[in-house]
């Protein structure tokens, strides 16, 4: 019988069934500080690892396997989303980089607005595309929203990921016209990541039939992120004339 250094309980196994603290209670050193860091400032549990990894082997079964109850190694697939967010926010101020080729002020001071709270605008933007998809997949799933939104925060961390990676060339390019080239592409891979995680994710479906309601999900996503950047344009007071 284990004693309980929180509680004083007597229990067996590795967690205490009264309070919950682990039976692993060392004394602190070097590791447990590196691990509370870890943890408490970059909200850094090891999960991100293991979750970013499983994004891009099997991601749609992945996803299913979490909905349905398998969670444990993974980050929370909202908070990655905005983990990874602050990550490629904070790169890109720090590498100054330039993605639009307009001089068009409307749109610059709109674009320095979102970048500066990226975070937030990819917060907004995961109901928005969790909408889409569950409006194309309607039904023709078993999922419910919620479910959806699960499926589209996991998908919105992939793309992150594959953003962050493209960073260092878009530096590199930076204010160029070969950037928009970049970004078109990047538009593409956006594309077959979703439609390559769909495909697994709604496999009851034909890949066709996926494929198509895809396409409706990410034109209609697009639509509405269009909207919302006319809508934010309106009520920050920007000149759609300058």
């Amino acid at each position: 019988m284990i004693t309980c250094k929180n509680c004083g309980n007597n229990f067996e196994g590795n967690f205490c069934n009264h309070c919950g603290q682990s039976s692993k209670t060392s004394r602190i050193n070097l590791d447990f500080l590196w691990e509370d860091i870890q943890h408490g400032i970059f909200h850094y549990d090891k999960g991100i690892v293991f979750s970013g990894k499983s994004m891009f082997l099997k991601p749609g079964s992945i996803i299913k396997e979490y909905i349905d109850g398998k969670r444990v190694g993974h980050f929370r697939p909202i908070s990655l989303s905005l983990v990874l967010a602050g990550i490629y926010a904070l790169i890109y101020h720090l590498l100054t980089i330039n993605l639009l080729t307009s001089d068009d002020k409307a749109s610059i001071e709109l674009y320095n607005k979102v970048f500066e709270h990226y975070y937030w605008f990819v917060f907004i933007t995961i109901p928005l595309i969790s909408l889409a998809t569950a409006l194309a997949f309607r039904k023709k799933s078993e999922y419910n929203f919620y479910e959806i939104f699960i499926l589209e925060s996991f998908k919105a961390s992939q793309r992150l990921i594959v953003h962050i990676l493209f960073l260092p060339v878009l530096y590199f390019f930076n204010s160029t016209k070969s950037v928009q080239n970049i970004t078109n592409l990047l538009m593409i891979i956006d594309f077959g990541l979703i439609l390559w995680t769909n495909l697994q994710f709604f496999n009851k479906l034909s890949w066709t039939n996926v494929l198509i309601r895809s396409l409706i999900g990410y034109v209609v996503y697009f639509l509405m992120v269009l909207l919302l950047a006319v809508v934010l344009l309106l009520l920050l007071g920007f000149d759609m004339d300058a």
